[in-house]
């Protein structure tokens, strides 16, 4: 509906999952966050959806973090920050865990738990206009949505500190330079539709495959024991209808045609 906070549709494998709150540039109060973390967690058990974009309805920003307008309100009461508990944990939860990949289209201001919200994704897309405010530290808080683990994995102890502590803004060309982006658009008009061809063409991919990848990457283990899961992830897909039709499409110079079994 147009009238909704969040919309979702799914086609062709492809869940798009959007913010849609544009006059207040996507911001985050609780009917939004509910929303959020309901949406991710059907996407997850949907057996249709190969592969999950997340964008916002706004040109000016993806999502400038937590609706203050309505934190005032809770400040009066006996657990102000009682939403990063009952939401933006498990919304963190799930993005963090989603076996699916998971694309973001970045376009413009990403701000405060909004920019913890890119770094749980697998790929950013930005535009020109894109810029990233931890915006934290700005109004006495510290780190939520996981970029306190997130962040200093994407560019380094340094820059998380700086951004986190000096609450500097990372515009675009930068984002791109340390890895907050994954691909720069050369015009804001095209992160849309890139992120969704981005998008697209991994709900089509060897899905199976990509889950075993994320967990590979997920885990935080010494050499040994990555061996170890790289050869239980190894196996897993080895047995699956994939790996023996993409091997078969390779010999006999066919596009493999994947369907995450």
């Amino acid at each position: 509906m147009a009238d909704s906070v969040l919309t979702t549709t799914t086609t062709d494998g492809l869940t798009t999952i959007t913010l849609n709150r544009p006059k207040a540039m996507n911001a985050l109060n609780t009917e939004l966050k509910n929303a959020l973390r309901e949406a991710l967690a059907a996407a997850e058990q949907d057996d249709g959806c190969r592969a999950i974009l997340l964008k916002g309805a706004s040109e000016r920003a993806f999502c400038v973090g937590q609706d203050l307008v309505e934190h005032v309100d809770n400040l009066t009461g006996d657990d102000p920050l009682a939403t990063v508990r009952e939401h933006y944990n498990p919304i963190a939860t799930l993005l963090f865990n989603m076996d699916k990949p998971v694309v973001c289209a970045v376009q413009g201001a990403a701000a405060g738990a909004g920019a913890s919200l890119t770094f749980l994704c697998d790929f950013r897309v930005g535009g020109p206009s894109t810029k990233f405010t931890m915006a934290f530290s700005g109004i006495g808080l510290a780190a939520d949505t996981g970029a306190s683990y997130t962040l200093p994995r994407l560019v380094g102890s340094a820059k998380a500190h700086e951004m986190l502590m000096l609450n500097t803004t990372v515009a675009a060309a930068e984002a791109a330079r340390i890895g907050l982006l994954t691909h720069l658009t050369e015009s804001d008009e095209a992160v849309q539709e890139t992120a969704q061809d981005l998008a697209t063409q991994l709900a089509a991919g060897p899905t199976l495959a990509y889950a075993q990848i994320k967990k590979q990457l997920r885990l935080r283990a010494d050499f040994n024991e990555m061996l170890s899961a790289e050869a239980a992830a190894q196996a897993a897909c080895g047995f699956s209808a994939d790996h023996v039709n993409a091997v078969d499409a390779f010999v006999n110079k066919r596009k493999p045609r994947f369907e995450g079994k």
